[in-house]
């Protein structure tokens, strides 16, 4: 599928709301999960990917009607945006989880690795395969990162962070692979967690990135940001990433960055001056919608930094915590913001 001819192209950071008959939301308001929470479904384990498809579906029909560009599933079937591939490998003990601090400070459950992480199977190809079928658009798939799995891990049997990481790389690859013979136009690694850790991230964090990403010839994404609205508040947010400027000598194309809540200094864009920026325009940290006056203003601030054929416009991160009809109005004026800058540089 090609991909938008036009400038500032509309695109979605991966999640989109679930439906309230789907999954138990004052249960997952709670947390990110990074073990399996099979609870938080409501429908019967024999009727839940029937429901998931239907569900994916109207996700697919809201980004389409909201007049995106490029858009993804939404994450339908994920009770996070990392553990249903995470989760999904060999080498993990998943019973008896491990304990890692969050980068708000909290201790969270983790998978324990205590073998040698193998992807035995593809985990996303049929997700990537329903949303090929159910829309003549671009299509985004996103993964988790490797750097982002193996903080959200505890390590048991490798040496070093490092070597763990380099296995979490290869199962991302040979699913990147599967994803882009089965239809994906685009394919997005999830790394927010690279500032959970700088020296790390400085020391393999790229090697790591690149290593997931060998052979991909679709665009590729590296989105980073400083969490969810709904976990992280926006005063908790700092105004700069410590590890951006590092992101310049990954192989991906482009780079995703929360601006909009944390009021991002955009002046970090000129670190990747040779990147295509995905530009946090949309407040999820905020109920309001934005006007598309508002959008617009906030890409034009980007354009002081980034040509306009290298600005891509979409929310500061996952929208799975909003409520639906929000998440929807927040699209539509993004869309309609991208559209009004559009025709002031055409």
């Amino acid at each position: 599928m090609p991909l938008p001819p036009h400038l500032l192209p509309t695109t979605v950071v991966g999640s989109y709301p679930q439906p309230d008959w789907l999954v138990n939301r004052q249960m997952l308001s709670k947390v990110v999960p990074r073990t399996r929470m099979r609870e938080i479904w409501r429908i019967p384990e024999p009727f839940l990917e029937q429901a998931q498809d239907d569900a994916t579906v109207l996700a697919i029909r809201d980004m389409e009607r909201a007049g995106i560009d490029i858009i993804t599933d939404g994450e339908i079937r994920r009770e996070s945006y990392s553990n249903r591939f995470a989760t999904a490998l060999e080498g993990l003990d998943l019973d008896r989880p491990g304990q890692v601090k969050t980068r708000s400070g909290a201790m969270t459950p983790v998978p324990r690795v205590v073998g040698k992480i193998r992807r035995s199977r593809a985990v996303e190809l049929r997700d990537t395969q329903f949303l090929r079928r159910n829309t003549d658009l671009p299509a985004k798939i996103t993964l988790p990162g490797p750097f982002t799995m193996g903080q959200q891990a505890k390590n048991e049997f490798y040496r070093d962070d490092e070597e763990m990481a380099m296995d979490f790389a290869d199962a991302v690859n040979a699913e990147a692979h599967d994803l882009q013979q089965a239809g994906a136009d685009i394919i997005q690694l999830d790394e927010p967690w690279l500032r959970n850790d700088p020296e790390g991230a400085n020391r393999y964090a790229v090697k790591a990135i690149n290593r997931a990403l060998k052979g991909i010839t679709v665009p590729t994404v590296v989105h980073l940001c400083f969490g969810y609205a709904a976990v992280v508040p926006g005063a908790a947010k700092p105004t700069g990433y410590s590890f951006l400027p590092g992101l310049a000598d990954c192989i991906a194309q482009q780079i995703s960055i929360e601006a909009a809540q944390p009021r991002l200094d955009l002046g970090v864009l000129k670190d990747l001056a040779g990147k295509k920026i995905m530009l946090g325009v949309l407040d999820l940290g905020d109920a309001a919608i934005e006007t598309p006056g508002q959008v617009a203003e906030r890409l034009r601030a980007g354009l002081k930094f980034v040509a306009p054929e290298n600005l891509i416009a979409a929310p500061d991160c996952g929208m799975k915590y909003l409520a639906r009809e929000v998440a929807f109005g927040k699209l539509k004026a993004l869309a309609a913001g991208a559209a009004i800058v559009r025709r002031e540089i055409s």
